[in-house]
């Protein structure tokens, strides 16, 4: 069972969801938040979301571009293979899932790359919203296009505000 913290950030309340091997979990705003544990929390364990907490500040407030966290994240090895690539993403820039799948090695797993990339537990941190359309488009994003549009504008990546927007 996870124990949580809720931040206040720029796009709304966040829920950070960790235990004592690392985060787990970040919810935004609307969507369905976890049930955590009714046992108090141990040092490390708060030390953990504290130090979390800490990184997003600095994330949305342009000081930090990568996150140096335990992370504790739930998926297959595919899907963790696929998180791996969307953390190796640089701040500032955006790949395509054709781009992803071929990172990984596995050119004919677009679709199984979005799948992953969709199942992603830790957006922000593991940078999902880095991830667009091979044709330049948004394309879904579990906090909305409006927002992953919002944070790729804060890393600097300006899309034509005419630009097609769709969900897969």
């Amino acid at each position: 069972m996870y124990h949580a913290r809720v931040i206040d950030s720029p796009i709304g309340p966040l829920q950070l969801l960790g235990d004592a091997q690392g985060l787990a979990r970040i919810a935004f705003a609307g969507e369905h938040m976890r049930s955590v544990s009714s046992e108090p929390c141990d040092a490390r364990t708060r030390k953990l979301l504290e130090r979390a907490a800490t990184q997003l500040d600095a994330y949305f407030a342009g000081r930090r571009k990568r996150f140096d966290l335990p992370l504790n994240a739930a998926g297959t090895a595919f899907q963790h293979q696929v998180w791996e690539a969307l953390v190796a993403i640089p701040w500032g820039e955006t790949r395509s899932y054709a781009e992803v799948a071929r990172a990984i090695g596995r050119e004919n797993a677009v679709r199984a790359v979005g799948a992953a990339n969709g199942r992603n537990p830790l957006p922000l941190v593991v940078p999902c919203h880095r991830v667009i359309g091979s044709d330049g488009s948004l394309t879904g994003f579990a906090g909305g296009l409006d927002l992953k549009r919002q944070l790729l504008e804060l890393e600097g990546i300006r899309l034509p505000l005419q630009q097609q927007e769709r969900l897969c």
